[in-house]
């Protein structure tokens, strides 16, 4: 019986950990590891035989020991406001999770995930409502950002090999599925591959990690260099423990003096706050000048998100004009203010549906088959 044994993916790992894999390889010299990495991460090469600088038999041993695997693409829709969104799928037949790009004019921001599913349960979220499977790897995470670059043709661009300077993807957020400090050591390792500077050169301030509020780990992200977010969504503990149930664990005034420590280490860069307009329940003008009582000290941007319903939930939208005196409001109190304009409806492009609709469809399919 012949054992055949499972290709390493060298997507995800750091550049000395490439050098520690190629210690084995034949005709390995001290500047093969750089070579390597650049013809993945500057040329988005994905297989070693278009490798031509490297000898014949390195190129066979890297084909027979490794590969570059991004994961597959197996959806990819387009919006008619330009927004696109990709169902990614990996290995693991249980792997499957969403990315987003949205163009705008001065920027292209991707949203990427960090696990499959969440554990959190917010309450308004409907990525809350499926169960969390597993953590992403590094590979998995950078292998989003790689489909997504190709999926642009960023490659194809002649004269220019880093994804920031052709601006085709300009930005990256961690707000997919997940939450991304739960998955701490994958996430900050494919921030360290994505920022490297001999590879895609992303530049640290235009990466957002976003966190519900996991309170221990909001320091690493200033020693990272990243801008932080954080889902507020409310003003108050008793109202945030049910909007956001993390905030049982740890509640908003810890979680405000980790901001004001981000704040103090990251020499003021600023924070955004997401609040998801809920009518009825988190859209008063009271709450909002609640909530600029509680960021006034701190550098902080708040982003007005209204909620996108789902079937099966208790909230609604706010209405438009209460949104735009909630704005309003918070804006003359001296907080920076903006509205998210809805993006990628006809496609399902909020966090968390389309993997929620292919959910639904295998549900489907198996009632079916009973």
């Amino acid at each position: 019986m012949i054992v055949r044994h499972a290709k390493k993916n060298l997507i995800g790992l750091t550049l000395e950990q490439v050098k520690h894999e190629l210690q084995a390889a034949p005709t390995v010299k001290p500047y093969t590891a750089l070579q390597i990495w650049q013809h993945m991460y500057r040329h988005g090469s994905t297989s070693f035989r278009t490798m031509t600088n490297l000898p014949t038999t390195l190129r066979d041993h890297l084909h027979s020991h490794y590969t570059l695997d991004y994961g597959h693409v197996q959806s990819d829709q387009t919006s008619v406001d330009g927004t696109r969104k990709w169902l990614v799928g990996f290995n693991d037949p249980r792997a499957v999770v969403e990315s987003v790009l949205i163009p705008e004019p001065k920027r292209h921001t991707l949203c990427v995930s960090s696990q499959i599913g969440c554990s959190l349960r917010c309450s308004f979220c409907h990525t809350g409502t499926q169960k969390l499977l597993r953590n992403l790897t590094a590979g998995e995470i950078v292998g989003q950002v790689m489909l997504a670059a190709h999926g642009v043709r960023q490659f194809e661009q002649q004269g220019q090999n880093s994804i920031t300077r052709k601006k085709l993807l300009s930005h990256m957020v961690f707000m997919g599925q997940g939450e991304p400090l739960y998955n701490p050591r994958q996430v900050f390792q494919a921030i360290q591959v994505l920022t490297d500077r001999q590879g895609l050169q992303w530049p640290k301030q235009k990466i957002t990690v976003s966190t519900s509020g996991v309170v221990p780990l909001i320091p690493k992200i200033s020693e990272l260099g990243v801008a932080l977010a954080i889902s507020l969504h409310a003003t108050r503990n008793s109202l945030r423990d049910v909007l956001v149930p993390l905030n049982k664990t740890f509640p908003m005034e810890t979680l405000m003096d980790a901001c004001t420590q981000y704040a103090r280490d990251s020499n003021g860069q600023r924070i955004t706050f997401e609040y998801v307009m809920l009518d009825g329940v988190n859209d008063s003008m009271g709450e909002a000048r609640d909530l600029v009582k509680l960021l006034k000290q701190l550098p902080a941007h708040v982003n007005l998100i209204p909620f996108n319903p789902w079937p099966g939930s208790i909230y609604k939208t706010s209405k438009p004009e209460q949104v735009e005196r909630f704005a309003e409001t918070v804006q003359n109190g001296g907080i920076y203010c903006t509205v998210r304009r809805p993006r990628g409806q006809d496609i399902l492009a909020a966090c968390g549906q389309l993997r929620s609709s292919e959910e639904r469809k295998r549900a489907t399919a198996a009632a079916a088959a009973l």
